[in-house]
């Protein structure tokens, strides 16, 4: 059996989630794929794959042998890429990761003008409101936002954002301005369930505390919920730049600003359990300054 052949025909089985697929993307007859992954399966004696008429599942054993495969062949694609003269000059796909509404309004700007100035280079940017395990999912760079734990990435820091909270001009000379957190108890909110508790609000100043409001209307995007606030419905907490152009405009307006709790850290991630790419490389020194200028100019 050749083993590095029949582990990437497992790993494409295991990204593809079916035999047929993954033959389509290997340029393989199914009977091979199902021969290979036989093989495989029969060398290790352990079952990686559980497979009835309709689905196809990897077992426990299957998914902890898929991300240790898949760290090996990268690794493998690495040595070679350079042994070609990879790294001699920016190549190949780039696969990214920033928080969505971020995303659109800074990072994309910056791969579309990198990707311009590097014609061999090509993007797959993954723009989710979620915390994103680089290696599970295939990517090599990423955009952070809050304090990074212990790990095997490379953190170049890019600046700080914070929470704001923030109403309507008509709201607030209906309802008043709250002068304290506390104060927000009496008045109409609305929250978004995605980074934080919906229910539950902290505020700094001289002291951390947290206050819980009674939202009239929760919603899973900041997008919503500013737009909920824009027509006067209540009272919004969300990060500085997801409201920047909204205050700028003077549709909603920042309030309770001594009490906003400190600075959110935003950082560039990358993996380093991988060889050095000249693409990876090229593209933290491009989008470095560019993003650090982007965060000076938000409401952070």
């Amino acid at each position: 059996m050749d083993r590095l052949t029949a582990i990437r025909v497992f790993v494409a089985v295991a990204d593809a989630g079916s035999l047929s697929a993954a033959g389509r993307r290997l340029g393989m007859p199914l009977s091979t794929v199902s021969r290979h992954l036989k093989a495989l399966e029969d060398e290790l004696e352990i079952r990686l794959i559980t497979r009835t008429t309709r689905r196809l599942t990897l077992t426990a054993a299957g998914r902890a042998y898929a991300a240790t495969c898949r760290q090996v062949l990268e690794q493998l694609d690495d040595a070679t890429r350079n042994l070609a003269g990879e790294h001699a000059e920016p190549r190949g796909e780039l696969a990214l990761t920033a928080p969505a509404l971020f995303g659109r309004l800074y990072v994309l700007p910056v791969v579309t003008a990198f990707l311009a100035a590097n014609r061999q280079v090509s993007a797959r940017l993954l723009l989710v409101d979620r915390i994103v395990d680089l290696v599970e999912e295939g990517l090599e760079i990423g955009v952070r936002i809050g304090h990074l734990p212990d790990s095997s990435l490379r953190a170049t820091r890019l600046g700080s954002i914070r929470y704001v909270a923030c109403a309507s001009p008509a709201y607030l000379e209906r309802r008043g301005e709250p002068s304290a957190p506390s104060e927000l108890a009496g008045h109409d909110c609305i929250s978004f369930n995605t980074i934080s508790h919906p229910e539950r609000w902290t505020f700094g100043g001289d002291r951390e505390r947290r206050v819980t409001v009674a939202p009239r209307l929760i919603v899973n995007t900041a997008e919503a919920a500013i737009d909920a606030a824009k027509e006067g419905l209540g009272i919004v907490r969300v990060l500085s730049y997801q409201a920047e152009q909204n205050l700028a405009e003077g549709s909603l307006r920042r309030i309770l600003g001594a009490f906003e709790p400190e600075p959110i850290p935003v950082n560039l991630i990358h993996r380093e359990d991988r060889l050095p790419q000249a693409k990876v490389e090229s593209f933290i020194a491009f989008a470095a300054p560019r993003l650090r200028q982007a965060l000076k100019t938000t409401t952070g």
